[in-house]
């Protein structure tokens, strides 16, 4: 247990020192009585019209610190739990190894902690390895055929791994931290401990996820890429075994499935086995660019460009009559990256890597669509993606090409003609379309009165040269596989709908912290051990 002392604004040009000194003194204690202190967060503050550091310090003390924290009845002070690594509770016989159904951060993580309890799960993931997925990748980037089984969506990492590797989250639970206590474990930088938006990069998380399935391995599970599950076996509303598409029977007490919020085929198997699913929200829109410097222009003012400071990020929102108008996932320094994985669609995302140093900013400008939009069958939501994304290919003449257009054209209604200041990032390469004919028009609509509101937000950023590619479909998962407070499955005991791709997460640590929890749910209930 540790104290953390927040909201301790320093000039720019404070050290950290200065914070920890600050921090002491407003415990109203002698440095003598601390053991331990440290920076916890850094974040930037402009709003007073200065530049300013904002500080969080944990300190360790001899005092007693729930005591000193309930005698101050400041907000600014409160207790902090390390996060641990579940240790098992369980005394219940497997029969046979867990099985994680998904290598994305929520059966990573998942994988993770079962084998560093000596539990020696089993991996099953249906795209390749992280080497053979980027050959994958970047043959399709280059215009090369699509693999729909190791591409953006799916293999080692999941989709996070081509991300800007976000490691901020709305959810308050303890295990963010483990999270992030992993990762540095496993090579993330310790800055990336204490900054308020911590990110990785796509190229520095690509090899902490291959060392972390190193290490899996050499603690004893086993780790099988190219092997999409494609059947359950279940006897009287109990897992039996797993089926692959390849034709391995693999026997299991126990399974988590962690697919992610693309695996369509999964969705259409439960369905299709009566499992309890339902349509949930998610949200569709545009990939909008701007330049990096105009972005931080507008964020830092006269102080852009100071060193030290971070690439300029954002986060802007608007809500009207009950239905949302978000950006989501920004990615500062980035690229706007082909992201589909079945023939015959164009599906966008965005990526940066850890310097962020390219030289436009991207981020969805995204519209909420629920099951009244689109239907409300377990699958209509998974229909309405397709619709729009099939829909771009189409106008893009069957090529898998970035469907693009200046903003001042897309609220004219026409294709544009030429770029101006910006020059979209797509890796196959743009074709002009207007975007109005491949997004319903109350997506389009609410984008068109929302992005005046983000100018006000953020000067420039309804600039006519803002550069919009078409679709982003795949904000989150369109369905939620049911499960009990249990976590498991009502019509199937022993399988553990996880993740992003069940519903229960959006990002790399929430998916990660439902991970842990799965683990944590199994090493409740049974004790180490399994035939191999």
């Amino acid at each position: 247990m540790s104290l953390v002392v927040s909201g301790i604004n320093m000039p720019f040009e404070a050290c950290d020192g200065d914070a920890v000194n600050r921090a002491v003194r407003e415990l109203g204690l002698s440095h003598g009585l601390v053991r331990q202190a440290e920076i916890h967060k850094i974040s930037f503050d402009l709003r007073h019209g200065r530049l300013s550091k904002v500080y969080s310090v944990e300190l360790d003390t001899d005092v007693d610190e729930a005591e000193l924290v309930k005698g101050l009845g400041l907000p600014s002070v409160k207790l902090r739990v390390r996060g641990s690594l579940p240790v098992p509770t369980g005394n219940g016989r497997l029969e046979h190894p867990p099985v994680i159904i998904g290598f994305g951060p929520a059966g990573l993580f998942a994988a993770l902690v079962l084998a560093k309890n000596g539990y020696r799960p089993i991996v099953l993931e249906q795209g390749g390895d992280m080497d053979k997925r980027d050959k994958a990748v970047d043959g399709f980037f280059a215009g090369g055929e699509l693999d729909c089984s190791s591409n953006i969506q799916f293999g080692e990492g999941g989709a996070g791994a081509y991300s800007d590797g976000k490691l901020t989250t709305r959810i308050n639970d303890g295990r963010c931290q483990l999270v992030l206590n992993l990762l540095e474990e496993y090579g993330a930088e310790k800055s990336m401990l204490i900054k308020a938006k911590p990110h990785i990069g796509t190229d520095k998380l690509k090899d902490i996820v291959k060392k972390m399935r190193t290490d899996i391995i050499r603690m004893g599970g086993r780790v099988f890429f190219e092997s999409r599950v494609d059947d359950f076996d279940i006897k009287d509303g109990r897992l039996k075994a797993v089926r692959t598409a390849g034709g391995e029977h693999i026997p299991a007490d126990v399974a988590v499935l962690a697919t992610g919020h693309s695996a369509r085929d999964m969705f259409s198997l439960l369905c299709g086995k009566g499992i309890d699913m339902e349509a949930k929200p998610f949200s569709v829109g545009v990939r909008a660019e701007h330049l990096q410097e105009d972005i931080n222009a507008a964020l830092y003012g006269k102080y852009a460009g100071t060193e030290g400071l971070p690439q300029g990020e954002y986060a802007l929102s608007r809500r009207v009559d009950g239905r949302g108008c978000y950006t989501f996932c920004m990615c500062p320094g980035g690229y706007v990256v082909a992201a589909a994985s079945e023939k015959g669609g164009i599906v966008t995302n965005g990526m940066s890597y850890h310097d962020r140093a390219g030289k436009n900013a991207n981020a969805a400008v995204c519209v909420a669509v629920a099951p009244k939009d689109f239907g409300f069958g377990v699958l209509d939501g998974v229909g309405f993606q397709r619709m729009i994304e099939q829909r771009a290919f189409e106008i893009a003449g069957g090529k898998d090409v970035g469907m693009a257009q200046r903003y001042d054209d897309f609220v004219k209604g026409r294709p544009s003609k030429a770029f101006g200041r910006v020059t979209p990032t797509y890796p196959r390469g743009c074709g002009f379309a207007d975007i109005n004919a491949i997004l319903p028009d109350f997506v389009c609509d609410m984008i068109k009165s929302s992005m005046p509101f983000f100018g006000r937000k953020i000067k420039g950023y309804d600039s006519g040269d803002t550069v919009f590619t078409a679709p982003e479909t795949r904000t989150s998962s369109p369905v939620r596989i049911i499960r009990g407070e249990d976590m498991f499955s009502p019509q199937v005991s022993g399988l553990i709908p996880c993740g992003e791709g069940a519903g229960y997460a959006g990002g790399i640590v929430s998916a990660a912290v439902d991970g842990i929890r799965a683990a944590e749910r199994i090493m409740g209930q049974y004790a180490p051990g399994g035939d191999r």
